[in-house]
């Protein structure tokens, strides 16, 4: 009794005959069903080419230092409270222009961290002076 179940047990197999169609039918369902995400960009409007003069109380400047330091008319503040500082800057002054200037030497990531965090409070007048 027992060679009749190692005969039998040695012949069971599991049918391959159809895997290359399933992998067929599987790389086409995620190539059908695969959403590819487009990199747009930034979303700016850039100003005309007329000068406009503005006074100075309706600026503030956010540097962007080498060492990823955030400095808002010179003083030092965390990355995370840029919003807040901005948006009670805004509160106190109508038409309030953000001038944005990073150095060569920061990081995209923090430039980036700043521009999303002045997107979520708002904040239309933004100017990014070149880099020094």
């Amino acid at each position: 009794m027992t060679t009749k179940r190692k005969i039998a047990a040695s012949r069971i197999e599991i049918p391959t005959s159809s895997m290359a169609d399933i992998a067929f039918l599987l790389l086409v369902f995620f190539l059908v069903c695969t959403v590819i995400d487009l990199d747009k960009g930034l979303k700016l409007v850039l100003p005309g080419e007329e000068p406009v003069t503005v006074s100075p109380e309706k600026i503030i400047h956010l540097l962007i230092n080498s060492e990823n330091e955030i400095l808002i008319d010179g003083d030092r503040i965390n990355i995370t409270d840029v919003d807040v500082t901005i948006k009670e800057k805004m509160r106190a002054t109508e038409d309030l222009i953000v001038s944005l200037k990073p150095s060569r030497k920061a990081t995209y990531q923090s430039f980036i961290t700043v521009l999303d965090q002045l997107k979520s409070i708002d904040a239309r007048r933004i100017s990014i002076a070149d880099p020094d």
